[in-house]
């Protein structure tokens, strides 16, 4: 599978793996394109001494051991901005069979990497190489050579922070050691976590909620220190989704509409676990005899797919993770009647909760879902790059969880629309 990472993408035009000449050779004199802690340039590969092994051993363990990110080789740069192209020789054969032979025997356990030629339009014999690596869950991952220095370390765990390399002390390794195998325990655990979490912050209410949580079978890794809160709480803010974002325990936390009848609860964990809560904007309708809370089905499903895309987002783009998503989508009459909810507040009696089809001129059919329900939940597993691109397999993971969340209500299908484009992935979808 190939690496991916949106804010990558986003920077050199497209995938890592689709990379142009042009697109590479673009990069140089953009101070947005300089090193990051997911971006390194290399003006040659010189790994055939002991002391270019040591360095590409390095580079490629500081990714693993952090969130990921790609080795641009034949760039030069000047105060980590790409300063000018130094093309090299792109024998991919000799390529493949050299990176494989020193990243294997000078890293423990050998970390996986992608590499891609980028090759000149006039000479494809010269160009880049790319060397992609993605988080690894693995780490920590070592470099076993010794060290060209004497005076360096003994542990050799690097890891990528911010644009430069730092060694893993010796609590840092223990801890990513004890991370690997605790992290490695029931993934349907932590996400009743997410869920019972995220269900204590906001404040009490008797009316429905929309609940989306979702968490990689392979965590992810999201640094949290002031650097990176300004940035991701700028990230959140351009969104214009949230209006507020706070650090809580390993997570952020971001919140909008929190005196209002709609309020939005979002908490963004560490390991790219996230959990999503909506209140679900009701009218009060009278029918056989008595009162309940009423929505449309569009109301309910038509923001499942904002809600999965960006936890995806969050999950690739800032923690770093590749691979499957566990996702549960939960609807329930009032945040109490969650199985994993806060005890019942004290407030005004709440109605029981209905929802149904609008007809074409959206409004409530006459009768409403064969019956109410206090609480459904539907689940589903979802590859995190299919989420977050938007596409067909996003609407895809949306219809399975809003069929299984209506036919609690007696509604046999959901119709749902999306605000964004995206292919229909069955024919009662609307868009």
């Amino acid at each position: 599978m190939a690496f991916r990472s949106r804010r990558l993408e986003a920077l050199l035009g497209g995938r890592v793996d689709q990379l142009t000449y042009e697109q590479v050779a673009a990069l140089v004199d953009v101070e947005a394109a300089a090193e990051a802690e997911d971006l390194d340039y290399k003006r040659e590969l010189t790994a055939s001494d002991h002391k270019g092994k040591e360095e590409l051993a390095k580079d490629v363990c500081s990714f693993a051991n952090h969130i990921g990110g790609i080795l641009v080789i034949g760039l030069a740069e000047a105060r980590g901005v790409p300063s000018k192209i130094m093309d090299l020789d792109v024998d991919w054969d000799a390529w493949q069979r050299h990176l494989a032979q020193v990243i294997g025997s000078t890293t423990a356990p050998p970390v996986r990497y992608e590499a891609y030629p980028v090759r000149h339009p006039a000479d494809p014999k010269r160009g880049f190489l790319i060397l992609a690596v993605p988080r690894s869950p693995h780490g920590p991952h070592a470099v076993t050579l010794p060290p060209a220095k004497s005076s360096e370390k003994a542990l050799r765990y690097p890891r990528r922070t911010g644009s430069r390399t730092d060694w893993l002390t010796e609590t840092d390794v223990a801890t990513a050691y004890h991370r690997r195998f605790t992290e490695a325990a029931d993934r349907g655990q932590r996400l009743l976590d997410v869920e019972q979490e995220a269900l204590a912050g906001p404040r009490a209410s008797n009316m429905p909620h929309l609940l989306v949580a979702m968490t990689p079978e392979v965590p992810g890794d999201m640094p949290i220190n002031r650097e990176s809160y300004e940035r991701h709480r700028r990230d959140l803010a351009q969104r214009l989704l949230f209006e507020r974002v706070r650090i809580g325990s390993r997570r952020l936390i971001a919140t909008a509409g929190e005196q209002t009848m709609t309020p939005q609860y979002c908490e963004l964990h560490r390991d790219g676990s996230g959990a999503w809560i909506s209140a679900i904007p009701v009218q009060t309708v009278t029918f056989d005899g008595g009162q309940f809370n009423y929505a449309a089905v569009n109301t309910v499903a038509g923001e499942l797919p904002d809600m999965l895309e960006f936890l995806a987002t969050h999950a690739r783009d800032r923690a770093g993770v590749s691979g499957t998503m566990l996702i549960k989508a939960a609807v329930c009459e009032a945040p109490h009647r969650h199985p994993q909810g806060p005890p019942r507040p004290h407030l005004n009696p709440m109605l029981p909760f209905r929802i149904d089809q609008n007809d074409q001129w959206d409004r409530p059919s006459m009768s409403l879902g064969t019956q109410s329900c206090a609480y459904a939940d539907a689940a589903s597993v979802a590859l995190v790059d299919d989420l977050a691109d938007g596409g067909t397999e996003l609407v895809q993971a949306t219809a399975l969880l809003a069929d299984e969340l209506v036919q609690a209500f007696g509604i046999p299908e959901a119709a749902f629309t999306r605000r964004t484009e995206a292919a229909p992935a069955r024919q009662n979808t609307v868009n």
